[in-house]
């Protein structure tokens, strides 16, 4: 038996032995590709060079890709756990040849890898080609000794492959396994042919053209080949087993799934083990790669996926959460192929318990929800799209989950009644979904980078420098001039300014020329190594080869470069304080300040975010050299060097190193950095947090300050403490006893207050005495308050219930020219009188909108409290009536 870990192996050296370059699998976030939400192909990190955009050191490569199918346009989601070989995330092994080999060497390594290497049995194979493919149909006769009988042309978009609606495309012929008679169904093109008895374990897709929106092809620069061997599959054939499930990786994940829980994995149960370990890998990886829950674009898929799994493992009766606990099996398994799991782990354990605990909590509510709008549905009965849509938008139940349970009953549920009640959630979700957020003219610019060659940057060394106009364009397209007064974006053959990158804002400065001056505005990098610079010319005419003096704010680049060292110094000291399942999740560092966001299930305390400081500042007077090297990005983090989850990296990567370990013997922060940095680390000066928040589930953000702005800040916050000094005539140190004395006397005051109100309203009052009068058989208490508001109303009211007995109490207090509005109805007569219908009646009749409450207590708020009286012969009206 082959263990999947052999099979990619097995794979990736025979086609590195066929002269392909091995490429490490990218990121799940898609990087080339504004149009797909995850990389769903092992072809979609080489689009761009399928097309021409981009050129790569090699001609032939091979790669198993991480891959995802969980939504949008492949969405696979629905059908994980019920069927053999559905998953949301999966290994595509893949070769492929940029214009350097084509049909005939694609079918032959195929051929002989299958047969020979992996030893399946020729008379258990069979082919297809697309329908008019002669020359593929030939070259199976001629290289596999097939005979027509078991090679099939298929007519369709099932030979004819498309990442998308758009992009690379062309046939395929595709290579299928016949998993024995004893299973039902029929080879392609026949009519049983969506039995599993026959499954595709290899497309080889011929990329000839590339699809245009208006429907045309065109013909790519070279003939290429892309190819996709799904590696749970070919595993199920070479160890001899029909589902995917029942592999080796599968069987360990299910085993620890069923240890877990204590159920085994048989009837009923399987389904739900098999949803447990699909979705524990595709949830790992996407966190591993950057992606955090939320409720809106990837963030939400991947929350549908936890949730998915967390409610089977609440079926299996999981008493505590389940998924965070499989996590060291799941790197065991796959964290020596795909080492960023690894380093990801703790980080990855950590959300999904805090994920598990809250949906727990929604579970339960809405679980509640379900069992009350299906208890008088019959079997076969649809569950009402209202619904399904109250269970999503309130209790953060997906659609899937909602149909899962459903399903599980015997129910249907109302997809179009669901999806009314979403459009305009999902509209906008669109908006969200539409990928990385490269700009429209990525294209052009990475055509443009081949053509020009790569921006040579200076700006580690120098903050001044003369380069080459290259080119120019002006309101988006080519220009070989910008005229005064106008905004255009240039290249440079060499240029001082940084680049937008890394979290590191784009450097601004001038540029400056015979005869013409121009600011510049903002650096992006649309490639790696191309530099465009945002201008407006204040004076003059730039021309395509004109020579500039380029010059960088020096002050502005100081000040960012201070900011975004700090940044690795807080990233280092949070893991420190906090725990190592910190991890950053964004930063942005500028000439103002350092914003950074990491993984932190709570709020940092005081006591934290000043050890976290103190370290930070520790450091900075170590006044140490800061470190830069360059080397290869394996051997950068087998060196202990911090990789950001989901960022892509190049053959080669600068590795920075900055302070001394106040605890260990080893560098205080190491890290992967492509940006401008301190020379020591007391160029930093002084490090000082100034906020620390909550933005999104599981994420913090801290705001800090360096050098000078950071000691201006601290001289306001000392001034502010000299006039408190000066004001209560102490010490600036004593400021914090005295004002905290002075809360507690504002606070017992306030009681004091409060009592008296209360003592004053329950012995008069306008709108009667404290005997109730009765109305239509009810005893009511109704009378104005003034002074009291809606808070003080609720102590007077309950005391108000307690004389009454049985009746109802309506108070309203006055405050600033508004009024409040609270009824309270003694517990024997809410079958009868409902608090909130008579609060309602009296806001309405005193110009406000409503009230809210219970049917025994209700309140309300009211513009006008001229009108309390009216608002008092409501209720009597309402309880006469």
């Amino acid at each position: 038996m082959s263990s999947l870990k052999e099979i990619r192996s097995t794979f990736l050296d025979y086609f590195a032995a066929d002269g392909h370059t091995k490429v490490q699998s990218a990121p799940l976030v898609p990087q080339n590709d504004p149009t797909l939400l995850f990389v769903n192909a092992g072809m979609v990190p080489f689009k761009n060079v399928f097309t021409g955009q981009e050129k790569r050191p090699y001609n032939r490569a091979t790669s198993a890709q991480k891959c995802v199918r969980a939504g949008g346009k492949h969405n696979d989601l629905d059908n994980v756990g019920y069927t053999a070989r559905h998953h949301t995330f999966f290994e595509m092994m893949g070769n492929f040849s940029f214009g350097d080999y084509f049909k005939e060497h694609a079918i032959e390594a195929a051929w002989n890898l299958v047969t020979k290497d992996f030893g399946i049995p020729k008379d258990r194979l069979m082919a297809t080609v697309y329908i008019d493919d002669d020359e593929a149909f030939d070259l199976w006769k001629k290289i596999a000794g097939l005979p027509e009988s078991r090679i099939t042309r298929i007519a369709g978009s099932d030979n004819f492959w498309s990442m998308g609606d758009t992009g690379p495309c062309g046939p395929c012929t595709e290579i299928f396994y016949d998993h024995g008679d004893h299973i039902w169904g029929g080879p392609p093109g026949t009519p049983d042919e969506d039995g599993d008895r026959w499954v595709e374990i290899w497309n080889l897709v011929f990329m000839q053209f590339e699809q245009q929106e208006d429907g045309t092809r065109l013909n790519l620069p070279k003939p290429s080949i892309d190819t996709g061997m799904g590696l749970e599959r070919v595993a199920a054939v070479l160890q001899g087993v029909h589902s995917n499930y029942e592999t080796d990786l599968f069987r360990t994940l299910i085993n620890a799934s069923e240890e877990a829980t204590g159920v085994a994995a048989q009837g009923d149960q399987a389904p739900s083990h098999r949803v447990i370990a699909d979705h524990l890998r595709s949830s790992s990886f996407l966190i591993a790669d950057g992606v955090t829950p939320s409720n809106e674009g990837r963030g939400y898929v991947l929350r549908r996926i936890m949730r998915r799994a967390m409610r089977h493992a609440h079926l299996l009766g999981a008493a505590d959460p389940l998924m965070h606990r499989l996590v060291p099996t799941l790197v065991a398994e796959m964290g020596e192929a795909y080492p960023e799991l690894t380093r990801a782990q703790a980080t990855i354990e950590d959300t999904l318990k805090q994920e598990e605990l809250r949906f727990r909590t929604t579970l339960g509510r809405g679980m509640t929800l379900f069992e009350e709008a299906t208890r008088d549905l019959a079997e076969g009965g649809t569950l009402p799209g209202a619904t399904a849509f109250a269970l999503y938008d309130t209790y953060g139940f997906p659609l899937d989950l909602t149909q899962d349970e459903a399903r599980r009953r015997g129910f249907a549920v109302d997809t179009d009644g669901f999806e009314a009640a979403m459009t305009e959630q999902r509209d906008r979700s669109r908006e969200h979904w539409k990928g990385s957020g490269q700009t429209a003219s990525t294209a052009e610019w990475l055509a443009l980078r081949d053509r020009l060659g790569p921006t040579d940057f200076i700006g580690y060394d120098d903050v001044d420098g003369t380069g080459e106009v290259l080119a120019l364009v002006v309101d988006g397209a080519p220009a070989e001039q910008a005229p005064e007064g106008a905004e255009a974006e240039l290249v440079l053959d060499r240029t001082p300014f940084y680049g937008e990158g890394g979290g590191q804002a784009g450097d601004r400065g001038t540029l400056s020329w015979t005869g013409g001056r121009a600011e510049v505005l903002d650096v992006q990098k649309p490639a790696p190594d191309l530099y465009v610079h945002r201008i407006r010319i204040t004076s003059g005419t730039l021309k395509t080869g004109d020579r500039v003096e380029a010059s960088v704010t020096a002050l502005a680049r100081l000040t960012t470069r201070s900011n975004h060292s700090a940044a690795h110094l807080l990233h280092a000291a949070l893991k420190n304080v906090l725990g190592p399942h910190v991890a950053q999740k964004g930063q942005m560092v500028d000439a103002e300040r350092m914003r950074f966001d990491f993984s932190h299930n709570a709020p940092v305390t005081d006591d934290e975010l000043a050890r976290i400081e103190d370290e930070v500042n520790a450091v900075i007077r170590q006044n140490l050299p800061a470190e830069t090297k360059l080397m290869g990005p394996d051997e950068a983090i087998a060196a202990g060097a911090v990789a950001l989850f989901g960022e892509k990296y190049g053959d080669e990567v600068r590795v920075l190193t900055l302070g001394h370990s106040l605890v260990e013997d080893k560098p205080y922060s190491v890290e992967l950095c492509g940006g401008t940095h301190v020379a020591r680390t007391g160029d930093i000066a002084l490090f000082k947090i100034v906020s620390e928040s909550g933005i999104a589930a599981g994420v913090r953000r801290i705001e800090a300050l360096t050098g000078e702005p950071a000691r201006q800040y601290l001289e306001a916050q000392a001034r502010v403490a000299r006039g408190l000094a000066r004001d209560f005539k102490i010490q600036p140190a004593d400021v914090p006893g005295r004002v905290e004395a002075l809360q507690t006397s504002v606070k017992t005051l306030e009681k004091q207050v409060a009592e008296l109100k209360k003592q004053v309203a329950l012995g008069g009052g306008r709108g009667g005495n404290t005997a109730p009068e009765e109305i239509g058989g009810t005893r009511l208490i109704a009378r104005v308050l003034d002074g009291v508001d809606g808070k003080g109303l609720r102590g007077v009211a309950e005391d108000f219930r307690k004389q009454v007995v049985s009746g109802v109490v309506a108070l309203i207090g006055t405050t600033d020219g508004k009024a409040a509005v609270t009824v309270a109805v003694t517990s024997d007569v809410t079958d009868r009188i409902n608090a909130a219908d008579l609060a309602r009646a009296a806001v309405l009749a005193m110009g406000g909108q409503g009230a809210g409450g219970k049917p025994d207590f209700a309140q309300g708020g009211a513009p006008d409290a001229s009108k309390a009286e009216a608002g008092l012969q409501a209720v009597r009206d309402a309880l006469g009536g």
